[in-house]
């Protein structure tokens, strides 16, 4: 059942939660909503307390007409966990989503157990990334968001699954109609403005996973795979594009279950 937080900066947040254990919270990609998650998370709650969210500007959550960027993404969701209580938490963002965990971990590190990022990346945005950023805006201000979202969400997935998964690519396009123009707008602006935070993973001690698609059309696999250090879990999903969590939802479960079973089992007794 969806729930929804209120939050003290005025923002409210719908999230779903499922299971016992662990806290793990995932943060869904941008023009997508927490329904993103709906095969993984009954996976991942075998064994884990597993929450979705709806960023703001996204699904049933608020979206306010104000500059958004990642800084301000990444509170909303240390408020919300100050919320429900959450001392320490497991992290996963795909794509926007990993946007604002790397900005969690940057500035709320000590809440963390581990983090990852799915099918996204610690890189900014280059010249042309920017450009295309303003288009997308410029599009979903003067046609609104069908035009945008029926040109996008075909990208998102390996081509061979646009035609054979006709269902998750419907999905994903009804999920995107539904986004806010104006949380579109702002959170184009946030990723066009965001900065490189690849000195988090270089930098962190915490366990990371970082997950890709072999087929990802949006973020290539060398763009997730930045940075190789001990504490650092790489998974590649042979088959998926940039929609793991709807092309490849096994593989995935068993990335994220697997890398947190592991780091649980070698975490030091205190």
């Amino acid at each position: 059942m969806k729930k929804e937080a209120q939050l003290t900066n005025g923002v409210k947040l719908a999230y779903v939660e499922e299971g016992a254990g662990e806290p793990l919270i995932l943060l869904h990609g941008f023009c997508g909503s927490l329904h993103y998650w709906d095969k993984l998370v009954p996976l991942l709650a075998r064994s884990h307390r597993v929450i979705a969210v709806d960023l703001r500007g996204h699904g049933h959550s608020s979206a306010p007409d104000e500059a958004y960027s990642m800084e301000r993404f990444a509170e909303d969701i240390a408020l919300f966990a100050a919320a429900a209580g959450l001392d320490k938490f497991h992290l996963f963002g795909h794509s926007l989503g990993g946007y604002i965990t790397l900005a969690f971990a940057e500035n709320y590190a000590d809440k963390l157990l581990s983090f990852g990022l799915v099918h996204s990346t610690p890189y900014p945005d280059d010249e042309a990334a920017k450009a295309n950023r303003n288009k997308g805006a410029d599009s979903i201000r003067e046609h609104g968001m069908e035009p945008f979202i029926k040109a996008l969400v075909p990208k998102l997935f390996a081509p061979q699954h646009v035609a054979s998964m006709t269902a998750e690519v419907q999905a994903a396009k009804e999920i995107g109609v539904a986004t806010s123009p104006i949380g579109a707008i702002q959170t184009l602006y946030a990723m066009r403005d965001r900065k490189d935070r690849n000195h988090v993973l270089r930098e962190t001690t915490l366990p990371v996973l970082l997950v890709a698609g072999a087929e990802d059309q949006i973020i290539p696999v060398a763009k997730t795979f930045t940075v190789q250090k001990s504490n650092v879990v790489e998974a590649l999903l042979p088959d998926a594009g940039h929609m793991g969590m709807l092309e490849a939802p096994e593989q995935l479960a068993e990335a994220i279950g697997g890398f947190v079973e592991n780091n649980r089992k070698s975490a030091p007794l205190s």
